[in-house]
């Protein structure tokens, strides 16, 4: 993902544009993330959006970060327990209103925070605006499978509860421009997330999504393999999981909680005598690529698509691992031109009243 992009520094770095203050773990961690991203990638830099003196005594300690960091003075914090209308209405201040502002002038190319979700696709929405012929943006996550590209993409996880039939007819168009641009697939196979695999089962809007879905695949190209089940989502059925946000955040959340389960047992397991410390010893290498491929921080990062932007909502309690992966997404995302390649396979596939008209 090598693309160059429009909005890029005069230096040719890719500018990213950081809230600084949503994370659990402070300020603190997101300049560890940042720090980690530059010394690992030498064409990004940053604008990092918070209280200024705070975030000037945490640069300055790296002289590698120091000269390729903007800090914007921004106050006000967005926390967990804000409503998004109360952030829209009076958040003005606050580093995630300030980092999103950064997308919509232009100045920068990306924004990633760990803050408050609600409120920063209200904020994402209300400022980046949607793309025609989108009617709910959706979050999008890659999902550690038996793929060979190691991972599947899952969309909705979080943005909107509710989803009706074109809805997921929408979420599957742009997932699958995710996976094609994002995993390098030339025709991503599209599963539509159900109780089971028969065409009769699910609710009434999943039978007509199931109808729209595969009635757009040979124009989109992609391939439809139908309905797919919880067990497909780590699976090699599809590379593309389709869901509405309720149901998608309750399985990435069961998915990482039964990966930290089965890390804290792999430990408990291995101190339980002399010989299985000795079997761990043995077995080390093998037991950190376990646990590089189930570690829930090097696939930190949901994206916003359907917006005019690009946004990279990383988890509230990553640390600089996770932060820095959720920059190392935005940063890949941004050098392919993905927004674009995403605003014109959607207007290509759903032609909204303007584009017809033309």
């Amino acid at each position: 993902m090598t693309a160059p992009t429009d909005h890029q520094t005069a230096n040719a770095r890719t500018l990213i544009s950081i809230d600084a203050m949503g994370g659990d773990l402070g300020p603190a961690a997101v300049v560890a993330g940042c720090l980690k991203s530059a010394r690992a990638n030498p064409d990004i830099s940053f604008v990092l959006h918070g209280p200024e003196a705070e975030l000037h005594a945490l640069v300055n300690k790296h002289a590698d970060l120091k000269e390729r960091t903007t800090i914007r003075n921004a106050t006000g914090v967005v926390t967990m327990e804000d409503k998004p209308s109360q952030v829209v209405r009076s958040g003005k201040d606050t580093s995630m209103w300030s980092a999103i502002e950064a997308v919509r002038s232009g100045e920068a190319s990306v924004a990633v925070s760990c803050g408050n979700t609600g409120a920063l696709m209200a904020l994402s929405m209300i400022r980046l605006r949607k793309l025609p012929g989108v009617n709910r943006p959706a979050i999008a996550v890659l999902y550690p499978s038996s793929n060979a590209s190691g991972f599947n993409v899952m969309l909705d996880v979080g943005a909107d509860i509710r989803a009706d039939a074109d809805d997921l007819l929408r979420f599957a168009l742009m997932g699958m421009s995710y996976a094609r641009n994002g995993l390098d697939l030339k025709c991503p196979r599209v599963g539509l997330l159900n109780v089971g695999t028969e065409e009769h089962k699910g609710r009434s809007e999943l039978k007509e999504a199931y109808d729209l879905i595969r009635d757009h695949q040979s124009d989109a190209a992609y391939e439809f393999v139908g309905f797919v089940e919880g067990g497909d989502i780590s699976g090699n059925m599809a590379d593309v999981i389709v869901t509405d946000g309720f149901t998608g955040n309750v399985a990435i959340k069961t998915g990482e909680g039964t990966a930290s389960l089965i890390g804290q047992r792999l430990r408990e397991a291995f101190k339980y005598s002399p010989l299985s410390r000795l079997s761990s010893l043995l077995a080390y290498t093998s037991l950190m690529r376990l646990q590089k491929k189930i570690d829930p921080r090097r696939v930190n990062g949901g994206v916003f698509l359907g917006l005019n932007g690009t946004v990279v909502k990383s988890h509230g309690s990553a640390d600089a691992t996770g932060i820095s992966a959720a920059i190392k997404l935005a940063a890949q995302l941004s050098e392919n031109g993905f927004n674009d390649k995403l605003a014109a396979r959607v207007a290509a596939s759903l032609p909204t009243e303007e584009t017809t008209t033309e």
